[in-house]
């Protein structure tokens, strides 16, 4: 159900998004204390959503707001609350020699988990393990960086699943299976990431102390993995999303009621799993609720208060000059890195939606090239800063909180992402997105 208006949006009304933006991008770095709190988060959204949301009303577009928040924001703090109930019950245990090779499969594997459970999920379920595994050695920043970039962001590409934004655009008409389309990008990206970490992982596994590999030899436990029985309720997840859907059950109820019942039964999963998992296996993974309260917070503002930029961006798209691949990859890639990923998605969508682009490939209304574009963006780009997407955070924290130390908010750009990770993208639009 999209409620199109052809409306001339005056830019004061975009000025509540920006504010939140900007409040998610500096609080963590200037105010820290404050920030900490999630009931602070929900007085900032609060706060600029309540002028946004008047103006909406009284300018009757209520029923476009009403629309942002059940089909857009809801199916989404659904299902990344969800996958994050349903991860944070398996809980892999154990501790193996820290070879290169070893770390390269943690991660190899992690980027192919990441598209089927989530970035999320996979980050949560391989970070404790692999931080395990590593602790005898003296050099480990790396192997968290790395893992931030391949497992919390660039693995995630091939299901609605995978990433927020790419969910976001099923919800606006992709079909499942067209996020398989992006594979060879997947492939490359985190395949080349991987080869470069090998190379990196070597380099500090020659420097390591030799006193700390050989305690790193002597003190192996098998893998072991619990709470199995969340793969289930992960697969109802994935059939929900995949099924549950016009392109399969067509014409029998309108989309909206679809949703409904989508949203319901990865809502069963979610509880299923709550009430059935061990409690002892969510204690040994130091589950909480903390980053669903997060996120859930910062999402309602984000979903309100970005409704008048959309309505902005799809009644100017033609003269702001943003038209070709090149520039939605690169665009909603920056904006990705600074915000999350995922109202990225849907800003350039809106972006696109705008052109009234009727030639080639539609899915979800774009040409396909775009939406590829967009999907690229947005998924990669959300490594380059701790603030692109919703685990690296939380990465940082459980790397922190087990005395590794992790670079600050602009020495990871520095150190991270400009030299490694911007390259490689670059490397991605010129081999697959035309300019």
């Amino acid at each position: 159900m999209k409620l199109m208006h052809n409306t001339n949006i005056p830019l004061y009304t975009i000025v509540p998004f920006i504010l939140l933006l900007g409040s998610i991008a500096l609080f963590p770095i200037f105010g820290q204390r404050f920030w900490h709190k999630n009931k602070n988060k929900l007085f900032v959204a609060i706060i600029l959503s309540l002028p946004v949301s008047a103006w909406l009303i009284i300018n009757g577009m209520e029923l476009r707001l009403l629309e942002s928040i059940l089909f857009d924001y809801l199916p989404f703090i659904i299902l990344i609350g969800s996958l994050y109930i349903i991860t944070g019950g398996i809980f892999l245990d154990g501790d193996i020699e820290a070879k290169p090779s070893v770390n390269v499969l943690f991660l190899g594997i992690g980027a192919l988990l990441a598209s089927f459970m989530g970035t999320t999920g996979a980050a949560m379920l391989l970070i404790r393990p692999l931080i395990q595994t590593n602790k005898a050695r003296k050099f480990k920043t790396h192997t968290i960086l790395f893992f931030i970039g391949i497992v919390a962001n660039c693995g995630g590409l091939l299901t609605p699943l995978g990433d927020p934004p790419l969910f976001l655009m099923y919800l606006h008409g992709a079909s499942f299976t067209w996020f398989s389309k992006l594979f060879l990008e997947w492939l490359f990206t985190n395949g080349l990431l991987l080869i470069i970490y090998f190379f990196v992982d070597n380099y500090y596994h020659k420097k390591e102390p030799i006193e700390n590999l050989i305690n790193d030899k002597n003190f192996i436990r098998p893998l072991r993995l619990n709470g199995r029985l969340n793969f289930l309720w992960l697969t109802g997840v994935i059939l929900a999303i995949a099924f549950i859907n016009g392109q399969y059950i067509f014409n029998i109820l309108p989309a909206h009621y679809l949703s409904f019942i989508r949203d319901g039964v990865i809502l069963l999963m979610a509880l299923l799993s709550l009430f059935l998992t061990p409690l002892h296996l969510r204690e040994a993974n130091n589950f909480n609720w903390l980053p669903v309260e997060e996120v859930t917070y910062l999402f309602l503002g984000i979903f309100v208060t970005m409704v008048p930029c959309l309505l902005y961006l799809e009644s100017n798209a033609a003269i702001l000059g943003v038209t070709t691949p090149f520039q939605f990859y690169y665009y909603s890639g920056l904006l990705s890195s600074f915000l999350d990923s995922a109202p990225a998605a849907v800003t350039f969508h809106s972006l696109a939606l705008g052109l009234n682009l009727n030639s080639g490939n539609m899915i979800t209304g774009i040409a396909e090239e775009l939406l590829r574009a967009i999907c690229l963006g947005t998924v990669f780009f959300g490594a380059v800063t701790y603030i692109g997407n919703v685990p690296n955070f939380m990465i940082k924290a459980v790397a922190e909180n087990n005395n590794i130390q992790m670079p600050h908010f602009f020495n990871y750009i520095f150190k991270f992402s400009l030299i490694v990770l911007l390259p490689v993208f670059i490397l991605v639009q010129l081999i697959f997105l035309s300019f």
